[in-house]
Formats: structure tokens, C-alpha cells, sequence
């Protein structure tokens, strides 16, 4: 019996051994999991996205919040793009082999004790080099950190936070978190404006469907036919119909002169790129679709890849008035458009981080994300999605009728932030359920007597003179092409076959009512009147 009791007592004390070292192994595993973390998070931005691993199929990222890792997965049939720093189609995301976007040596910006003259900042070697060199698009410091801290919150040089005593419209419009209201207006007496867009070329492909949706008898609260805006590009566009949708009313923009499909050659695209490209298509547009009233004033980056401060510094001087690719992420209260004088007033959102650090006397339509759920109320978070056509959960007409709906009511018991609907006319034409979805909901929204489909540039116009729903039907900047008048230019526009050296072995057709040029314009003929050799 003695025996038996020494057996139970030893096996005790391993049980009890066994239950101690288990504590003490999880401590430890606790507190290596902890010291991992810290060391996965040092010197990482809080917005920044990786991964742990690069097994499993690309969806799930991490960050590092005060409370450790969160966890997004994106919705199935997309990968996360490191680089990009978003949820995009699994074909298109080429870093599923990375876990974080490549670290770069930064600059000593911050220290108890100044390192560097004044006017100087120090590099990350220590060197001194001017203030003003830093962030200029060209590396000044040997080990090229002056480039390395450029972000709307890093850059030396950045546009200061938004001042309400020197910001005032009708020229500067900000607040601190974007979400006021111009005028100071109670939300009940905001129209709730919602702007249609397209992107791409207009053609024969999808004339049919603007004419469906826009045919002329539907009419916003203060009697005018409701409007879309139109970001072209140009090859394949045909410029007779883009003219016809200009003599409406609509609102014609760009949208790039080549589209090149390396979304890279956006992002870091120099001041003369954006030039040829931005400026090099509102040329065509204006000479080709003979837009002859300055009325070609807004762009949009393909891809939404935005150009950095190169882009704004180029659209200044060019007179564009407003940019819209800039997105905002997903938040309880959307957005207003905001000028750049001063800071954006959110996160620079995917748009591979390159958003305008600068002032720049430049209007941003930004492009608030909607929210995908079927059913906001229970379904868990899904990140946002900036086209309608990017929210790929959407599978059915009836899935996106709720989309519409609750992204309205989304903006309309908020602060009644213009609400965007951003297309590819593919995407409504690849179902006939979404285009008649889209027209009910249109239909719906204007028996409503405050709701208004209008342009961007309509959008700019309220705000520069906010102006209550009891008075906008005698509100003039909206009354401008009020009704359509005239005939299409013309009956048959000319269908140029032609060629450019830039495009070698491809015969394209330009439709224009005008004269067909000589050559097919493209980047370095713009006019297509041929190339200038120097002698």
C-alpha cells in the first residue's frame, strides 16, 4: 500500500512538473509571439499591409494596429497586391511572392537636437543637404533618402494641415477630416448629388447603352435632363458620338491619350508624360469632337494610378480644374470634394501610395469607396471598393440594387456627400439585369425632389456656391444646358482609316464630323498633321 501512495505521489509531481513547465513554455511562447510582433512592426507605418506567409492564396494581409495584428482577406477571386496596397483581380496582382513592400533607406527627420543647419535636413547618412531638395523627383542626398520620405504626411515640403480662416470658397474648400459640409448647411437642406462616370473609349460598343440610360426624358427636381461625365481615351473613340454627348450636356474629360497598361508608367510617370498624355488627349478631343468652350477641365489616372505631385503640378498649368482618382477608404461618413491647397484630409488609399503631398490650386472629386455587404448591419467588413465594377461580390441585378441603395442611404443620412458611381460600360453591358437595375434605381431616386444627377463639374459648381434645396431650381450655374437644342453635327461623320508611325502595322479608324487628319494622332503627333523633324 506504502508503494502504491509513493507511485501516486511521483506520478503527482510529474503531472504537477509537466502542468508547470506547460505554463511556463506558453508564457514564453506568449511572450516570443509579443517580441515577434513588436519586431514584425518596428518602423512599419500603420496603414502598411503584409503578409506572414506567402503559402495559401494570396488573400490574407495583416497590419499593425495598438492591440496587435488585424487580419483582412480579401473576397474570393482577388489577391492582395503588396505593391499596390489593395485587393485587385488574382490575374493582374504579380507580388503574391512577396510579404512586404521593399524597405528604402529614409532620412533622419526627426531628432532631439538639430543635426543640420537651418534650411538643411539631414539624409539618412548624415549628410545636410537643402530642405527644399528633398521630395523634388530627383535624389540629392549619396544614398538618395531625400526621395525615400515623400508621403502626404513625410514630405519635408507637404501642403499645411487645412486652415479655415485662410481656406474659403468659392477657390479653397477643406475640413479636417473631409466630411463638412460647404456653407455650413444642415443636411436636410443638401441636394444629394450622385454622379454617373464612365471610363474608356466611346464607341459603337456602348453609345447604345448611354443613350438608354441618358434618353433624354429623365429629368432631375429643377427641370433639367440628368447628366453623366466621361473620362475618354482616346484609341478606338469615336468622336462624332463623343461631340453628340457634349452638345447634351453631358461632361466629356480624360481619362489618357494611350492608356498604356503598365500600371507603373502612372505612378512614376515624369511632368512631360502627364503632359503628352492628359493635355495630348484633351487636344484630340477638342480638335477630333471640335469641343470648342473650354469645357474639357477634369481627369482621371488609369487605374487610378495617381502621378504624384508631378501630375498636380502638370494639371495647374495646363488649367485643369479637378482630378478624380484619388478613393477614400471605406468610413461611417463619406467624403466631400476637397481643393489641394492644404492637406488631403484622408489616408492616400491603395493608388500605390503616390498621392499630391504639395499645394496645388487643384479640386479632388475623391472617389469614396462603397461598401460591397449585402446586408451592412451583419455582415463582417469587407474592404470597399472604388468602381462598381471592382465590387466583384456583385453577381445578380438584385445584388446590386441593394449596392445602390444602401451606399445612397450610406450618403444620404450622413452629410449627403456627392455620391459616385463609377463604370466601364463592359461591365453594365455584360448582364441586361444591372443596366435595368441602374435605370430603376435612377428612376427611383427622381421621384425624390432631393436628388440630382449631375457632372463632376456640376458637383464643383454647388460647392463653390452651396445653395439650399428650396432655391436650386432658379440655380443658375445648373441651368446651363438645360435643355438640349439642335441636331447631331452631322448625319455621317468620316471614317478616316489611318496609320502613324508610332503604332507600326495597324490601320486605325478615326469617326469625326471633321476633316480626316493625315496621320492617326498619337503621343508624339497629337493633331496627327505629322511629325516635325528638325533640321
Amino acid at each position: 500500500m506504502a508503494n502504491v501512495i509513493k507511485v501516486i505521489g511521483f506520478m503527482c509531481l510529474i503531472v504537477a512538473i509537466a502542468a508547470v513547465e506547460y505554463r511556463v513554455k506558453r508564457q514564453d511562447d506568449d511572450q516570443d509571439a509579443e517580441d515577434n510582433i513588436e519586431e514584425l512592426c518596428k518602423d512599419r507605418p500603420a496603414d502598411e499591409y503584409f503578409r506572414l506567409s506567402t503559402d495559401g492564396d494570396c488573400r490574407e494581409v495583416v497590419r499593425c494596429t495598438r492591440s496587435g495584428l488585424k487580419q483582412i482577406t480579401c473576397p474570393s477571386g482577388l489577391a492582395f497586391d503588396i505593391e499596390k496596397q489593395t485587393c485587385d483581380w488574382k490575374a493582374k496582382v504579380k507580388s503574391c511572392d512577396k510579404k512586404e513592400k521593399p524597405r528604402k533607406v529614409l532620412p533622419i527627420l526627426k531628432t532631439d537636437e538639430p543635426i543640420c543647419p537651418e534650411g538643411k535636413l539631414s539624409c539618412g547618412n548624415g549628410e545636410c543637404v537643402d530642405k527644399e531638395l528633398f521630395c523634388n523627383g530627383k535624389p540629392d542626398c549619396k544614398d538618395e533618402s531625400d526621395e525615400n520620405a515623400c508621403t502626404v504626411e513625410l514630405d519635408p515640403n507637404r501642403a499645411p494641415d487645412c486652415d479655415t480662416t485662410q481656406c474659403v470658397l468659392p477657390d479653397c474648400f477643406c475640413s479636417a477630416d473631409g466630411t463638412r459640409i460647404p456653407g455650413g448647411i444642415e443636411p436636410q437642406n443638401v441636394p444629394q448629388m450622385i454622379t454617373i462616370t464612365f471610363n474608356g473609349a466611346v464607341n459603337v460598343d456602348n453609345i447604345d447603352l448611354y443613350e438608354d440610360i441618358f434618353n433624354g426624358q429623365r429629368q432631375n427636381p429643377n427641370g433639367c435632363q440628368i447628366r453623366g461625365t466621361y473620362f475618354v481615351s482616346h484609341k478606338y473613340s469615336n468622336y462624332s458620338a463623343i461631340q453628340d454627348l457634349h452638345r447634351k450636356g453631358h461632361e466629356i474629360s480624360v481619362f489618357s491619350l494611350t492608356h498604356k497598361d503598365d500600371p507603373n508608367y502612372w505612378t512614376q510617370g515624369t511632368y512631360d508624360d502627364w503632359l503628352a498624355e492628359m493635355a495630348g488627349a484633351r487636344l484630340i478631343i477638342e480638335r477630333f469632337a471640335n469641343i470648342t468652350d473650354g469645357s474639357i477641365i477634369g481627369v482621371r489616372a488609369p487605374y487610378l494610378r495617381v502621378g504624384g505631385n508631378k501630375q498636380f503640378e502638370m494639371m495647374a498649368d495646363q488649367f485643369f480644374v479637378y482630378d478624380a482618382s484619388i478613393t477614400a477608404s471605406l468610413g461611417r461618413v463619406p467624403i466631400w470634394p476637397y481643393t489641394l491647397y492644404f492637406r488631403m484630409p484622408h489616408k492616400c488609399n491603395g493608388n500605390a501610395h503616390n498621392c499630391p503631398s504639395r499645394s496645388h490650386p487643384v479640386w479632388e472629386i475623391v472617389m469614396n469607396e462603397l461598401d460591397r455587404r449585402d446586408d451592412p448591419t451583419f455582415d463582417e467588413s469587407l474592404p470597399g471598393c472604388h468602381m462598381v465594377d471592382s465590387c466583384s461580390n456583385i453577381q445578380s441585378g438584385e445584388q446590386f440594387g441593394r449596392l445602390l441603395r444602401h451606399n445612397f442611404n450610406r450618403h444620404y443620412n450622413t452629410n449627403r456627400a456627392p455620391l459616385g458611381l463609377h463604370f466601364h460600360a463592359s461591365w453594365l453591358k455584360s448582364k441586361k439585369e444591372y443596366r435595368e437595375e441602374l435605370i430603376k434605381f435612377i428612376e427611383e431616386m427622381l421621384v425624390r425632389n432631393d436628388v440630382f444627377f449631375v457632372t463632376n463639374l456640376q458637383v464643383i459648381q454647388w460647392m463653390q456656391n452651396p445653395t439650399e434645396l428650396n432655391a436650386l431650381r432658379d440655380f443658375q450655374e445648373w441651368k446651363e444646358k438645360c435643355d438640349v437644342k439642335g441636331q447631331p453635327y452631322c448625319s455621317l461623320p468620316n471614317a478616316c482609316p489611318l496609320t502613324t508611325r508610332e503604332l507600326p502595322g495597324e490601320t486605325l479608324r478615326l469617326f469625326t464630323c471633321m476633316e480626316c487628319p493625315n496621320n492617326y494622332p498619337w503621343i508624339l503627333d497629337p493633331t496627327g498633321d505629322g511629325f516635325t523633324t528638325k533640321k
